[in-house]
């Protein structure tokens, strides 16, 4: 279900995808309202799922993980149970930043956030261990040109 914005929403939403950090009245200073109307709005959309978890946002090269790979799986299996193991396979892997099922001749993309190569390494032979899997090709990131989590309100 697609919610209704009005202009007010949008910049509102615009400011908390921002720096989520602010508080009410700034926020409100900058969408030009009160605090008042501005906690209703948001709470609104906290309660319509507009809003989702609010949550920090960290370096990964500070914390030392370098190196950036976008895994694409091919697999011969298309059975419920090889997928629901697949995807708790995934889910169990703090590695895994993303995990998107395709359509075309690539059933899957990773992208995975580790160390190095050898941790990369660790983290596949984990992975194919634990499922069955026709290919794997990974592509290492080589410079990070755009990445945000600021959506187009």
């Amino acid at each position: 279900m697609v919610v209704r914005l009005d202009e007010m929403d949008r910049k509102i939403l615009f400011q908390l995808q921002e720096d989520a950090s602010q508080s009410l009245d700034e926020i409100a200073r900058k969408v030009g309202s009160s605090k008042t109307p501005v906690w209703n709005r948001i709470r609104k959309m906290k309660d319509l799922g507009v809003i989702g978890r609010q949550t920090v946002l960290l370096d990964a090269e500070a914390l030392g993980l370098e190196a950036c790979f976008f895994v694409l799986i091919r697999t011969s299996e298309h059975e419920a149970e090889w997928q629901n193991k697949f995807l708790a396979t995934l889910r169990a892997r703090p590695e895994v930043l993303e995990a998107h099922r395709l359509a075309g001749e690539i059933d899957y993309i990773l992208k995975v956030r580790v160390k190095n190569a050898r941790a990369y390494d660790i983290f596949y032979q984990a992975l194919i261990s634990e499922v069955k899997i026709y290919n794997v090709t990974a592509l290492l990131s080589m410079e990070e040109i755009k990445s945000t989590t600021i959506l187009p309100v």
